[in-house]
């Protein structure tokens, strides 16, 4: 089998606290940019609140690591609420990281389309409005491999989720108001689509065993970042086969203009090294072109993972010139940082 059952090797204490003591280790890996609230479990911005700034907050659950709280800081994300590992955070999570970061101009909820997210973002949104919090909500929904998943009514929030962050936490920054930073992310949403693709499964600490079986020499295509079935499973092709599938999902569903100016995403699941994901991202950047596209911005990295899952996703945003302005605008999180 192309994945081992019998072993799971990881650097673990209690499996039950993995997720706080990760978030722990972060805040003192990077203790001039977050601070970590251990009793709420939430990670903040360290100069959170900004007097008169609107605000960004996200989360879910964790195990996809840099994603959330490796995007909290300068630029970006306020604060964030990371749920256990594969399960969304709770709505006290949610309102406790929306109270800390309110600056009296109003608060953003970026919300991944997973159905405990979206239910428990909405109701810390009511409950911050009740404490007198302007709250306003955008769902990600990019992913064009599935209509419907075992996580979700209709697509999956996936890639968008990092460009969206980025570029309205630059607006924010900038000292947008909350119409114009809401705006935004719906905009960076509208004009994105993402699909990902699975060379391995992954193994949940507290399980212990892998989520599903792919067998030796297939690949699932369409995959969700919690190990949720994709498309369809096919035989293991060359990069550039499988990168054919991947273009021609999103480029399909994005139906940009010829000549557009695209950014490229492409996200290693968590056990792809860079090596492969240049590669990937070569592939991309010629069958783009040859479809039309321009690629004038790319990132390429491991952002949004899971676990250690080996494959990689491909979102492509298409541009406008404000959302090139905004996407090089200075960020500096434990993640991400250029410009500073």
């Amino acid at each position: 089998m192309a994945v081992e059952t019998r072993n799971m090797r990881k650097f673990l204490n209690d499996p039950s606290q993995v997720v706080k003591e990760s978030l722990a280790g972060l805040a003192a890996a990077h203790s001039d940019l977050v601070r970590y609230d251990a009793a709420a479990q939430i990670i903040v911005r360290k100069d959170a609140p900004k007097r008169g700034k609107v605000a960004l907050i996200s989360g879910g659950g964790s195990g996809h690591e840099p994603l959330h709280g490796g995007f909290v800081g300068m630029g970006m994300l306020d604060a964030a609420a990371p749920g256990e590992v594969f399960t969304s955070p709770v709505p006290a999570q949610m309102l406790a990281a929306t109270k800390a970061v309110d600056g009296g101009a109003g608060v953003v909820h970026i919300v991944k389309n997973y159905t405990g997210d979206v239910l428990n973002f909405k109701l810390a949104a009511e409950d911050a409005a009740d404490e007198g919090i302007k709250v306003t909500s955008v769902v990600i929904d990019d992913d064009v491999a599935v209509q419907d998943s075992l996580y979700t009514a209709g697509r999956r929030g996936v890639g968008a989720t990092v460009l969206a962050e980025k570029i309205a936490g630059a607006a924010a920054e900038n000292g947008a108001d909350l119409t114009k930073v809401t705006d935004l992310v719906k905009r960076v949403n509208d004009r994105a689509r993402s699909f990902g693709v699975a060379l391995s499964s992954c193994v949940p600490p507290a399980s212990g065993k892998v989520i599903f079986e792919l067998p030796e020499g297939e690949i699932e295509l369409g995959i969700g970042i919690h190990g949720e079935p994709g498309r369809r499973r096919a035989a293991l092709g060359t990069a550039s086969e499988v990168v054919d599938v991947m273009v021609e999902a999103v480029v399909t569903d994005l139906k940009a203009k010829r000549g557009s100016k695209v950014l490229v995403f492409v996200n290693g699941m968590g056990g792809t090294p860079l090596l492969e994901l240049y590669l990937v991202y070569g592939e991309v950047d010629k069958k783009l072109r040859k479809a039309g596209l321009e690629p004038v911005r790319n990132l390429v990295g491991s952002y949004i993972t899971s676990l250690e899952m080996a494959g990689a996703s491909l979102t492509v945003l298409e541009l406008d010139e404000e959302l090139i302005k905004l996407w090089d605008a200075p960020v500096h999180t434990p993640a991400l940082r250029w410009g500073v």
